[in-house]
């Protein structure tokens, strides 16, 4: 396959980026989106010219670190499908590819490909865990989980973090990525001691890394790659209201003692 790649390119988080094009031929139709991006390169080392920075790491659509808009979607046009996991055989020969990294205020560039998702990780940080203690590690089945709670708590927990639905949303909204992690914790037994105070201080942190809000557009679930629904962020908007209502009804409470 022959194919015209334009590339955003951009030195820094202080340096204004730009288009890059090149020619690239004898791209194989079975290599994968970033095994062409390995050829383009080599191809530019040999030249002396500056590689394209991307991020990668196992290439099995299991980590969410290729995060890159391709053709203006994020992660490609085939739906469900990472970067890493897309073929070029998805293109044609003379195809023009345009390749960017993802749009979003909370996630600015680094270099080229690259941007800062540490906004997910501080999100994470302020609830995504289960901090109650447990004692020793239970045998598996020892807590009882009933199935539709355990099959809609794995499919919340299949979020790889890529940031697709921050992409894809016009607000730049968060929504998508927090109530996943909010509600895998809240369906299971264990998260429960905490499930109040959880979606609390992850809305708040959400709210806090700049990300926008979300008016439903529903284009989050249409670029997961993992086909996380937007039932999500109606659980988590049902809980949050709960842990609000809950909070000032206890402050009231208090207020009326003294």
């Amino acid at each position: 396959m022959k194919l015209t790649l334009f590339v955003w390119r951009q030195k820094d988080a202080a340096s204004h980026g730009a288009f890059e094009r090149y020619e690239l031929s004898d791209v194989s139709e079975d290599s994968s989106f970033l095994e062409m991006l390995d050829l383009l390169n080599m191809k530019l080392v040999e030249t002396g010219d500056t590689p394209v920075a991307f991020e990668h790491d196992c290439r099995e659509g299991i980590c969410g670190s290729c995060s890159m808009t391709i053709n203006g979607c994020p992660h490609g046009p085939k739906k469900m499908t990472t970067a890493c996991q897309l073929h070029m055989r998805n293109f044609s020969d003379g195809d023009e590819i345009y390749i960017e990294p993802f749009r979003a205020a909370a996630f600015p560039v680094v270099k080229d490909l690259v941007v800062d998702r540490s906004a997910f990780d501080r999100i994470q940080m302020a609830g995504g865990y289960v901090s109650v203690s447990t004692g020793a590690a239970p045998e598996a089945n020892a807590t009882p989980v009933d199935k539709e709670s355990a099959d809609e708590a794995f499919e919340a927990a299949a979020c790889i973090g890529c940031g697709a639905c921050v992409a894809a949303c016009p607000n730049g909204s968060a929504m998508l990525f927090t109530s996943a992690k909010v509600v895998h914790l809240g369906l299971l037994p264990q998260g429960q001691p905490e499930r109040m105070d959880r979606v609390s201080g992850m809305v708040a942190q959400m709210d806090a890394e700049n990300f926008g809000g979300c008016t439903n557009h529903g284009e989050c679930q249409e670029a997961c790659p993992k086909g996380i629904s937007i039932k999500y962020i109606t659980r988590m908007n049902r809980d949050f209201i709960r842990a609000t209502v809950g909070k000032a009804v206890s402050l009231r409470g208090k207020m009326g003692a003294q």
